[in-house]
């Protein structure tokens, strides 16, 4: 079976996704999806995603064991425990933990993506990774993928293409059919990798992140291949499946 793999530039379109019966890859390379990875790597027992502020603090009153992460405008909200910098999801305060996790655009790809059968998140992080797991799930079940881009307040994000390219590069060429959208990922993210920071810093996202102080996350963010975790989204929670 040769696989057809698409993407869709902005998270309001997961519904075709969706209604495809696509396995959807879910990316917000800066910096949820990264935050995402690195909590349930350092031992996090799973992330529920919140599209609002008011369903995270809901969510929070009915368990207060949760932690409550995220960000809007890039800053940590009132009464939350941690923000939304990957950097912060260290084994000594998720470890064991269940997190309740908000942001501005990252959830809300979730969101739009839960009522799929198979969702999966990617970062650069474990771009190979998810490949790998994306491929053998799709093949097994006869299904296509889609890339569902999180985007930037519902805005194209440069980032979140360039992983997309990432993510394909490690598909077996043989048992994958690109759309022209990922063909263009792919080329974009050779033309990035040889210093795939410099060219993520280009990115209006990554520049407000900067101004922000959060040039330690782009770095972090950008470390390709780093780990081999793949999280899988189900039932309105993100775990480490077996």
């Amino acid at each position: 079976m040769v696989i057809r793999v698409d993407v869709e530039l902005w998270a309001r379109d997961a519904g075709k996704a969706v209604g495809r019966g696509d396995l959807i890859i879910v990316i917000d390379a800066l910096r949820s999806g990264t935050s995402i990875l690195n909590a349930l790597t350092n031992g996090a027992e799973a992330v529920i995603p919140a599209v609002s502020l008011k369903e995270a603090y809901r969510l929070r009153s009915q368990h207060p064991e949760y932690l409550l992460v995220g960000e809007r405008g890039g800053h940590k909200p009132k009464d939350f425990d941690l923000g939304n910098s990957p950097l912060e999801f260290t084994p000594e305060r998720v470890a064991g933990r269940s997190l309740v996790m908000t942001t501005t655009s990252g959830t809300a790809a979730l969101a739009r993506s839960q009522r799929a059968k198979r969702v999966l998140v990617g970062a650069f992080l474990n771009a190979g990774a998810v490949a790998g797991r994306a491929e053998v799930m799709a093949e097994r079940e006869g299904v296509e993928m889609t890339f569902v881009l999180a985007g930037e307040k519902g805005r194209f994000s440069l980032e979140d293409f360039l992983c997309a390219g990432a993510i394909a590069e490690g598909f077996a060429a043989s048992r994958v059919c690109f759309s022209d959208k990922v063909q263009a990922a792919l080329l974009a993210f050779r033309q990035a990798e040889g210093d795939l920071t410099r060219s993520v810093l280009k990115s209006e996202h990554a520049k407000h992140l900067v101004r922000l102080g959060f040039k330690g996350d782009i770095d972090f963010s950008c470390r390709l291949n780093a780990l081999r975790t793949v999280p899988v989204y189900s039932n309105g929670r993100i775990t480490l499946q077996k």
